[in-house]
């Protein structure tokens, strides 16, 4: 009869007052979208999906750049932080924010482009010449190609002559011969190839891959350490035991496709991302305590 009574009364007070509210407000960030309006385009069905698996409300924080989220997440303004490695070893630095968990991208690692007919066969041909990247401080298309030619023992800031700009125009200025080699990640260059040979110019055969790092370390979900440990608990479970429809939640968006054929990591080590902190030394930013370019 108790148990019946409490019942009852639960579901008085549920009539009453409504469905038990979700927990505290979570704040999610995300470094490389500006604006509300494409947090939402994005990651909206994402964030959608992940509400129903935690019982979370989760509201975004759109975030200038990334200083911007690094210092919201160090003074606790936000919770989570959507970001890539280059992103991740400053913020770890500066903020102390551990891995909830890592957004793996297949494919993810940097290459350096020449022409075929050119000659080049090693990063090492390309002393003395003009290599041109992308924008300063990416992980693929800065840092990775400039610890690729590192990692052949040519001193990037020294032996060549970096210029940097949009990648679509670095693919013009490779084509023209304006410079001897292009670096980016290795995804970017065969959509460039396809889009090259379906539009009728140069054909795949024209390009060659000089150079390439390792698979690149994994995007990460960081939480900052005054979130409690419970909540993180929950998004980590989370990950796992809906991680099917979070990734087809992800693959929603149009920018998202970078991460087709992805998985969630767990298993994620700080030191997975002593490459990434090699690539700031080659840099010229051996503390790694400022990000790049921003």
């Amino acid at each position: 009869m108790k148990k019946l009574f409490s019942a009852l009364s639960i579901a008085m007070l549920v009539g009453l007052f409504g469905a038990p509210a979700k927990a505290d407000t979570i704040k999610l960030a995300v470094t490389d979208l500006v604006g509300l309006e494409e947090l939402q385009r994005e990651f909206g069905e994402f964030v959608t999906v992940l509400e129903d698996a935690t019982g979370h409300e989760i509201e975004f924080l759109p975030v200038t750049n990334r200083t911007a989220a690094a210092e919201a997440l160090r003074f606790g303004k936000v919770d989570f932080v959507l970001t890539g490695p280059a992103e991740y070893v400053v913020m770890k630095k500066r903020t102390n924010a551990d891995i909830v968990v890592g957004f793996s991208r297949p494919d993810y690692f940097a290459v350096l482009i020449t022409l075929a007919e050119n000659g080049y066969n090693l990063p090492t041909d390309l002393k003395g010449q003009k290599v041109a990247l992308g924008s300063v401080g990416s992980t693929s298309k800065h840092l990775g190609p400039i610890q690729v030619l590192a990692d052949y023992g040519l001193k990037p800031l020294n032996d060549v002559e970096i210029i940097h700009t949009k990648v679509p125009v670095a693919w013009e200025a490779l084509k023209k011969g304006d410079v001897a080699a292009m670096g980016v990640n290795h995804i970017n260059f065969l959509s460039l190839r396809d889009k090259e040979a379906a539009s009728g110019g140069l054909p795949p055969g024209a390009f060659r891959i000089v150079g390439r790092g390792p698979d690149l370390p994994n995007d990460v979900l960081m939480v900052g350490p005054h979130v409690d440990k419970s909540i993180v608990d929950t998004f980590r479970t989370a990950f796992v035991e809906r991680s099917d429809d979070l990734i087809a939640a992800i693959l929603a968006g149009e920018d998202n496709k970078k991460y087709s054929g992805m998985r969630f990591i767990s298993n994620i080590k700080d030191s997975n991302y002593d490459y990434v902190r090699a690539m700031y030394d080659t840099a010229g930013y051996p503390e790694y305590a400022d990000f790049i370019g921003n």
